[in-house]
């Protein structure tokens, strides 16, 4: 079994990420995870090969037969690139703070002098070369409890976690929302309870924004897994919060992402409505990089419903923002919205016009190229998002060699990636085919995003 020799076997990570698959993984219901395989084009060859498994093996459990053996279900996971945590095997970065903080129960069942000695008698036996039993249940985690809340708390508190809600955000940025969401929303559970804890006010405000931004990311990212209602109520609490201690640059960043919830799902009006609540916050926060996003976002919503006029007006202002605004001192928050989301976010703008026309289409190629050039590498998702919108205006700009090249990136690219959010935004790439049945390139492509995209 070496993937090295099959890289064509590997199977995309946000294919784990659909709401079935991951019920069967966590049943262990190797039937119907192979049936879903086999929906979008796995064969029982490739899965044999991936799994280490024969092919009567495949046969019987595609036939209901239930896989009980430890080491083989961790051959299964291994194979097929599954989160070991997903199938309660081990703890993965995805679901090791989920399992820890909210899975975990306290327990007093025995006295810490029974604790003692059953270790004793442990390390006794291990020591000195007794069996052990237990190799099964060495898949376990060993520490299902959750740390006691403290009752006091400081400033460094905060910070840590301030620092857990940057490298989560990061972790997004690169492999998609799929990769951390469970432990983001782990870790507000944990922080939530250091709301009951004594501190000073100065460390109660910094707590209650620090949480906020928690309940951003929870959002964004469980918007980025499909999860609409509960990215929802991630952003309500996160625009409470942030109200509540006034911070204006935080509260118009979580309704610039209400925003592109709804923009995503199509409610282009409701969108609107939300962008707009986001730059009259913003202009009242100071944050001149913070209105200069929400306007770039505003443009595209009215490209979306055909307000050419107000599209210009916006582009205008968001471009005159950004050139105005200290970056310098911009929050976490917002320091991602650089050249290249400027760039990205016009592009997107151009070519989404209800009445787009050969110029329109033109600047828009031009603008996603400068964004490509600026986006850094720890962006992932972004340039793939870029990579799509790329490759559909210059199909539709009648350069199809450079298009082809942009959409078999964005694909290759999106199969590294736990979003649901970047499977949906590669089916332009699907319509776009129609027009093109000939082409045996731009049908391959085709197929590759209808594969990647498991029906939801």
């Amino acid at each position: 079994m070496n993937l090295d020799q099959h890289p064509a076997d590997r199977i995309a990570p946000a294919t784990w990420e659909q709401r079935d698959m991951r019920r069967a993984l966590a049943a262990r219901d190797l039937k119907t995870v192979y049936e879903r395989l086999q929906r979008v084009g796995v064969s029982q060859r490739q899965i044999a090969r991936l799994t280490g498994q024969s092919a009567s093996e495949i046969y019987e459990v595609l036939r209901g037969r239930r896989v009980m053996a430890h080491d083989l279900l961790i051959r299964i996971a291994d194979g097929l690139g599954v989160p070991r945590g997903y199938m309660g095997l081990a703890y993965d970065e995805s679901t090791e703070a989920a399992l820890d903080l909210a899975t975990a129960t306290f327990s007093s069942r025995e006295s810490e002098r029974d604790q003692v000695r059953a270790l004793l008698s442990h390390a006794a036996n291990i020591t000195m070369g007794t069996s052990v039993s237990e190799v099964a249940r060495w898949w376990q985690p060993v520490d299902r409890e959750v740390a006691p809340a403290p009752s006091r708390i400081g400033l460094c508190d905060v910070e840590h976690v301030q620092a857990l809600t940057a490298a989560m955000r990061a972790l997004d940025y690169r492999h998609g929302g799929g990769a951390c969401r469970d432990a983001v929303a782990a870790q507000v559970r944990w922080v939530q309870q250091l709301l009951e804890a004594t501190c000073l006010q100065e460390t109660r405000t910094r707590l209650l924004l620090a949480l906020a931004d928690l309940h951003n990311l929870a959002g964004w990212t469980s918007f980025d897994v499909g999860m609409y209602s509960t990215a929802r109520r991630h952003f309500a609490r996160a625009l409470e919060q942030a109200k509540a201690v006034n911070d204006l640059s935080l509260a118009a960043n979580i309704l610039y992402r209400m925003g592109r919830l709804h923009l995503h799902r199509g409610m282009h009006r409701d969108a609107l409505r939300f962008f707009q609540l986001g730059q009259i916050t913003a202009q009242d926060s100071g944050c001149g990089l913070t209105v200069s996003m929400l306007c770039a976002n505003e443009a595209w919503a009215y490209a979306l419903v055909g307000d050419r006029k107000q599209m210009d007006r916006s582009i205008g202002r968001a471009r005159d923002e950004f050139i105005r605004a200290d970056h310098g001192t911009a929050q976490a928050w917002v320091r991602f919205f650089g050249d290249a989301d400027l760039y990205a976010s016009i592009g997107v703008a151009k070519s989404s016009l209800t009445d787009a026309n050969d110029a329109d289409v033109s600047d828009a190629i031009g603008f996603l190229n400068q964004a490509l050039d600026h986006r850094g590498a720890d962006m992932t998702r972004s340039r793939i998002f870029e990579a799509t919108a790329l490759a559909v205006a210059q199909l539709r700009g009648g350069d199809d060699k450079a298009g082809k090249r942009a959409a078999r990136d964005a694909v290759a690219s999106a199969a590294t990636v736990r979003s649901i959010r970047t499977l949906d935004r590669l089916q332009p790439l699907q319509e776009i085919a129609t027009r093109y049945p000939d082409d045996s390139d731009i049908q391959a492509i085709a197929n590759d995003v209808k594969t990647l995209r498991i029906a939801t």
